[in-house]
């Protein structure tokens, strides 16, 4: 794993843990790849009544192959950059590498 990914994701066990930058209002829904410190990520809602972290909830789970109750929004509730945990996926987002072996 080289520096620039190190920072926007890691593991804890067997969950994935993301710091993201979202972008609401998109044409559609994407991942973008590194932007920075976080995965920026594109999606198709509005920042509006939490539709955009219900919709980014959504896609990570599909994205991901797990229910949506696998996905949780650890922090950034109000802003573009926030922290997710998915539990256990069984896919990875396109430009993470295969997790580690214990």
């Amino acid at each position: 794993m080289n520096t620039s990914e190190s920072r926007w994701y890691h593991w804890d066990g067997a969950d994935l843990i993301l710091a993201v930058h979202l972008q609401p209002r998109a044409r559609q829904d994407e991942i973008v790849g590194a932007h920075g410190d976080r995965l920026k990520i594109r999606i198709t809602a509005p920042p509006v009544d939490g539709k955009a972290n219900a919709h980014l909830i959504r896609f990570l789970a599909a994205t991901c192959g797990v229910a949506t109750s696998a996905v949780e929004l650890l922090a950034g509730t109000s802003g573009r950059d926030k922290r997710v945990r998915i539990r256990a996926p069984r896919q990875l987002p396109p430009p993470l590498p295969p997790q580690p072996n214990p």
